[in-house]
């Protein structure tokens, strides 16, 4: 089973991801927000909610939210800060235990793809939505995004005998537009919107300093001899020049479509 399936994974990588990847995704979560009308009376779902980017966010609106995520350490995060309008619970996404078509809006920023049954996470979604309700799903274009995806492009640039690691079926289908609007329509949602949305990753290059900590959970990087990780990182210094961060720009693609 790949890590990024299990909770403990998630658990002990709870605190560097709310320091980390939380405050990149959270620049996504506007363009989420954009089509959906939110009020102090909306019921809002984040499924796989993480440290809660979207759940903060569309907390500022008023609306209850409900955060769910299945990592016991991700569910603390967002329950410490204790905001009235927001409830975080342990819960899989593949299997919500909620009512039927009772949220006005259901997110997943950047988690349903990753689910080993995406399918059946999409398919939940669409049984809580209320008729007439929105579902918002975020998943990233080609292969991920920020430091990953720039791994792949330098494996290929300096390796190109090199094979990549597969993708995953969901990345794979979720990652075109046109997969992505006949999967929210298989789900049972209807009139899907696929916008791209670019934003810049920052990489730290004080990162270099411990790159398995940066890469590690990358088959295409531990695959990788020390020779090789060693012409990654001066390709990385390059880019940089003498600039303390590497912008890398990275793609979403946020479908939005209704009950």
């Amino acid at each position: 089973m790949r890590e990024f399936n299990k909770a403990d994974h998630w658990d002990s990588a709870a605190e560097r991801y709310e320091t980390t990847a939380h405050p990149y995704t959270a620049r996504y979560v506007d363009a989420a927000l954009a089509h959906v009308p939110l009020t102090a009376s909306s019921r809002v779902l984040d499924v796989a909610a993480g440290t809660g980017a979207l759940t903060l966010a569309a907390a500022v609106s008023g609306a209850q939210v409900l955060a769910t995520d299945f990592s016991p350490g991700m569910v603390a995060r967002i329950a410490a800060k204790g905001l009235p309008n927001v409830e975080a619970r342990v819960m899989d996404g593949q299997a919500l235990d909620l009512p039927d078509g009772y949220f006005d809006a259901v997110f997943s920023i950047f988690g349903v793809f990753m689910f080993p049954d995406w399918r059946t996470g999409l398919a939940e979604m669409v049984r809580v939505t209320r008729p007439g309700g929105y579902g918002v799903v975020a998943v990233w274009q080609g292969r991920g995004a920020g430091a990953f995806m720039l791994l792949g492009q330098l494996i290929r640039r300096l390796f190109p005998e090199r094979e990549l690691t597969a993708m995953p079926e969901a990345m794979t289908i979720l990652s075109k537009a046109e997969g992505f609007a006949a999967e929210l329509v298989r789900a049972g949602y209807r009139e899907p919107q696929i916008e791209h949305v670019t934003r810049n990753f920052d990489l730290d290059m004080a990162a270099l300093d411990d790159l398995d900590a940066l890469f590690g959970p990358s088959p295409d990087w531990t695959s990788l001899d020390d020779m090789q990780k060693g012409w990654i990182v001066t390709e990385l210094r390059s880019l940089a020049g003498d600039q303390a961060h590497l912008a890398i720009p990275s793609t979403a693609l946020i479908g939005v479509a209704k009950r």
